[in-house]
């Protein structure tokens, strides 16, 4: 056989990089692609919008209130005269931010809490009842509840606006990672029981190198699904913390804090309700349908069929 034709054998036997393999199996997720579509195309908008757009979200124009969709105001303007578009761009800023920081939070300590729970079964029993304990609680009300004990202590240390922000995105965290922590829990008890991982600790690895070099490699698939879902679940929960008024000030606006301020004039206006609500939907589903494609591309069973 000669040289050239081993290389062609070589170059044909070559396998996909698991980075290929995985975009590849993504592809086939129609609604993941276009939910990663439409997700970078909000990124985008809020991010570069209010530049583009050049209209200040809080500049207030009375003789313009009420005032339906136009060339100078696409999306109309509210009972001051502010622009809507302007308005939107702004508040999907703050709700993205929002979700993010407050999904990376939920994660970490969710992450922390059930691979700690899975690797030393010595104080297994106590963090997952910890976190039964998280799950029994009624959510809604210990949120309310939390807002209205440090939302004015907070606010006069740090401010109205960056108060708030640091009040709802721990509120956010800490009762919204008790899903992902079961989850991590459950791949960390099968994953210590293989054999790469007993053999690691017979030469005598630390447990910290096992955790940070064999375990949580392995265990980044539901990490990842958990961090788009996560991203959705603090998007709805910051919109309800504002749509019932706990939120950011009245002249701070996010998508729910647009939401409340157009209920009295649903029946006059109904599309000031109309554009909030969808931004917050099509981004929550864009989320859902990535998760969705993560979930179906790093499950190795799935890819490559």
């Amino acid at each position: 056989m000669t040289e050239t034709t081993i290389h062609s054998l070589q170059g044909d036997q070559d396998p996909s990089s698991p980075g290929r393999d995985i975009w590849d199996q993504f592809k086939t997720h129609r609604g993941a692609v276009l939910g990663l579509g439409f997700f970078i195309f909000i990124i985008l908008a809020v991010a570069f919008g209010p530049y583009i757009w050049g209209i200040d979200a809080q500049f207030i124009d009375i003789r313009a209130r009420n005032q339906g969709p136009s060339l100078l105001h696409p999306l109309g303007t509210d009972q001051l005269g502010r622009d809507t578009l302007a308005r939107l761009l702004v508040g999907g800023r703050v709700s993205l931010s929002v979700g993010i920081v407050a999904m990376v939070l939920s994660l970490f300590l969710g992450t922390l809490i059930g691979v700690v729970a899975g690797f030393f079964s010595w104080i297994d029993g106590l963090l997952m009842r910890l976190t039964d304990l998280f799950l029994a609680l009624p959510l809604l009300p210990l949120l309310l509840v939390i807002i209205m004990l440090f939302r004015d202590t907070l606010r006069t240390a740090f401010g109205p606006e960056t108060g708030i922000f640091i009040l709802i995105v721990f509120v956010i965290g800490i009762t919204s990672w008790m899903q992902a922590a079961r989850i991590v829990r459950g791949d960390v008890l099968a994953l210590k029981e293989q054999e790469f991982v007993l053999a690691s600790r017979s030469v005598g690895t630390p447990s910290r190198r096992m955790i940070t070099r064999h375990i949580l490699p392995n265990i980044l698939s539901p990490i990842l699904v958990s961090a788009t879902l996560g991203i959705a679940n603090a998007i709805i929960t910051e919109s309800v913390l504002s749509f019932l008024g706990l939120g950011f000030p009245s002249d701070f606006p996010t998508w729910g804090r647009l939401l409340f301020d157009s209920t009295d004039y649903l029946q006059q206006y109904p599309e000031r309700v109309i554009w909030p609500g969808l931004a917050i939907s099509l981004t929550v589903l864009s989320v859902n349908y990535i998760g969705d494609g993560l979930r179906d591309a790093l499950d190795p069973r799935i890819r490559g069929r």
